[in-house]
């Protein structure tokens, strides 16, 4: 059983195709070989949430020039999942979006993550220039990604005819992944969350109907996406997006 309409793959923050390094890693190959029709995003690193999703909603409407078909699934990691938000309420996009999948999305913020990302704006926005960015803008990043107080400033309203989902993550231990760790650490230390991926709260990823934790073992923010795993978790995480995807079948999407 394969999907109605096709998926499209939205990668969050820093995490973009460049060089050797893919922003899903091989999920979208996985997916493509299981009959899937996949496209991956091509948003800024580092841009802000108004200028990423009006890339992707050009994206989006190029995929549906291409296939002829009216819809697309799409399944946001991190930012994207804001940007997507931002497309689909403030872009006109409402109509050509089936479903909408948040993994690991901050839509209450993540402290830890502004915190880090204010230190370190000015040279991020000059080296994502050089590997692509049309319009980094990382301080203004930062803000985006501080934590929202007002429960109804967090998330925009979303069509009704538009299904939505989100999974979290969790690390154990900070030596579970050394990408993660350091910030997983700062988490612990200052925020004093029971739950985080190193850089997103649970709480924070509750969007549209909260399907949970993606596993119950130690998986980071990034390794989510395919991004330096072990082969043994790649295989777990490979099947999660499979299951995302027949999911998304089974309902005729």
């Amino acid at each position: 059983m394969k999907t109605k309409y096709p998926i499209i793959l939205v990668h969050g923050i820093a995490i973009k195709d460049l060089f050797f390094l893919k922003s899903f890693g091989k999920i979208d190959s996985h997916l493509t070989n299981e009959g899937y029709k996949v496209y991956k995003s091509n948003i800024d690193g580092f841009g802000t949430i108004e200028n990423n999703a009006a890339i992707l909603k050009e994206e989006i409407l190029k995929i549906l020039e291409d296939e002829k078909t009216t819809k697309v699934n799409i399944i946001a990691h991190s930012k994207g999942g804001l940007d997507a938000k931002y497309m689909i309420e403030k872009l006109g996009m409402e109509d050509y979006v089936q479903s909408l999948t948040t993994l690991c999305t901050p839509h209450k913020g993540s402290p830890i993550a502004s915190s880090i990302l204010k230190f370190i704006a000015f040279w991020i926005n000059f080296w994502y220039r050089i590997f692509g960015d049309k319009k980094p803008d990382s301080l203004t990043v930062c803000k985006e990604l501080a934590l929202v107080d007002d429960i109804e400033k967090e998330t925009f309203k979303i069509s009704k005819n538009i299904y939505c989902q989100s999974y979290s993550t969790k690390m154990t231990r900070a030596k579970d992944d050394f990408i993660m760790g350091i910030p997983f650490a700062f988490f612990h230390y200052f925020i004093k969350e029971t739950e985080t991926d190193g850089l997103v709260g649970e709480d924070s990823t509750k969007f549209g109907e909260y399907k949970g934790l993606a596993f119950n073992d130690s998986i980071s923010h990034s390794e989510i996406i395919d991004f330096f795993v072990t082969k043994k978790k790649r295989d777990r995480i490979y099947e999660f997006y499979s299951q995302i995807c027949l999911d998304l079948a089974k309902r005729g999407f």
